[in-house]
């Protein structure tokens, strides 16, 4: 009796296992006839890589940054390059300037006499060699007083205020020099060679500075 209940124990646990067989196989079978099938997923693996978005937003941050650095490089260049060509002009300037005061003023032949000339000239010249002034500064002081006035001592101009030879501004300065400075040339010439003296040192001065400038 013991014999017979062993045996239905075991046919019950070989039926037990065989419906999980069967169980288990019905499920593969039902994969297989989905086209489904099972991969192993490494839950661990995949959260270590990036996202789609992620790499999109890295990408972006790694170019921002050499985009900045490209800026500012090119504003350094252009910086620099303006500085040189300020520098560059500065540096030519100076030579200009430098080689104007080497030049001196403008020197022409000197006259054998004052005897060259005649009318106002002629008493301009004499004047100025009794201020001190050699014969080769006469070229320069009528080139100065032809451009001014043509050494009429009536030259006025209205607009401002300048009179006679010398152009004297205004014109009554010359008054220092005698009553009347408005008609008599000898008056306006020692009065416009003293000018010059204080301001140019000499005719030829005076005559270069209105050369570059336009005026003296």
């Amino acid at each position: 009796m013991i014999q017979l209940w062993q045996r239905i124990g075991k046919i019950r646990a070989l039926a037990a296992l065989a419906l999980v067989a069967a169980l288990a196989g019905g499920v593969v079978i039902a994969n297989w006839d989905s086209g489904e099938k099972a991969e192993p997923v490494n839950t661990a693996a995949n959260a270590a890589l990036p996202k789609p978005s992620e790499t999109s937003a890295g990408a972006a941050q790694s170019q921002d940054p050499q985009s900045k650095a490209q800026d500012a490089a090119s504003a350094a260049a252009a910086q620099a390059k303006a500085a040189e060509d300020a520098a560059r002009k500065k540096k030519e300037e100076e030579a200009s300037r430098s080689n104007t005061r080497s030049a001196g003023p403008p020197s022409y032949p000197a006259p054998a006499s004052c005897g060259v000339y005649s009318g106002h000239r002629n008493t301009g010249c004499t004047l100025m060699v009794a201020a001190g002034y050699g014969l080769d500064q006469m070229p320069c002081l009528d080139k100065l007083w032809t451009k001014e006035s043509g050494w009429n001592p009536a030259a006025h101009n209205n607009g401002s205020g300048a009179h006679g030879i010398p152009q004297a501004v205004p014109g009554d300065k010359m008054a220092a020099y005698g009553p009347n400075w408005k008609t008599d040339a000898g008056t306006q010439i020692k009065w416009g060679l003293s000018y010059i003296k204080g301001r140019y040192k000499t005719p030829c001065g005076a005559w270069g500075h209105s050369q570059s400038t336009g005026w003296y």
